[in-house]
């Protein structure tokens, strides 16, 4: 027989019986849900930024690195294609290619086939780099989620899945590339 670990409480439920009682009226489950969305996005993304920084980069370097390196080989896209994916305007995806030039970590190239088009590229130190993160960054993830078991993961991500896709971020089957 396992011992039951007390009731835990977090930040969300200090505000929500708050809200009950001030306006017991009022249905609080919404804003129990998506408070506790956005309170987990903030914190996942300081300790994802904390765990690269361990490797001197910083977030949007590694999304860039590791969309180019997730296109597969060759590990070419063209910057509308980069912009799209890393969810980024084309300026500012234009300073990120920029400063990843510099670094040594992609190449931009005019496309020969439409010269309108740009190219971006993982170089050789990119793409060992890019592995070596992403493997650091699942680490990281890992890490994250312990409190979770694998069954539990599962149900969340389906959860949220359903959420975004109501949501209006829906893309075609992921497996029919």
């Amino acid at each position: 027989m396992t011992e039951q670990q007390p009731q835990q409480y977090d930040g969300v439920d200090r505000i929500t019986a708050q809200w009950h009682a001030v306006r017991p009226d009022l249905d609080t489950s919404p804003m129990a849900v998506i408070g506790r969305v956005s309170r987990a996005s903030r914190l996942l993304e300081r300790g994802i930024k904390e765990n690269l920084a361990l490797h001197g980069v910083e977030p949007w370097e590694f999304d860039v690195l590791a969309t180019l390196l997730r296109s597969g080989p060759p590990h070419v896209l063209t910057a509308g294609e980069l912009s799209s994916a890393a969810m980024v305007s084309s300026a500012a995806l234009t300073n990120r290619i920029d400063h990843l030039v510099e670094k040594g970590l992609v190449d931009r190239a005019v496309d020969p086939a439409h010269r309108r088009r740009v190219l971006i590229s993982l170089t050789g130190t990119g793409r060992e780099l890019a592995n070596r993160l992403v493997e650091h960054h699942l680490v990281g993830e890992q890490r994250q989620l312990a409190g979770l078991s694998t069954a539990e993961r599962e149900q969340l991500a389906g959860l949220l899945r359903r959420v975004l896709v109501t949501l209006g971020d829906h893309v075609e089957d992921p497996a029919r590339r």
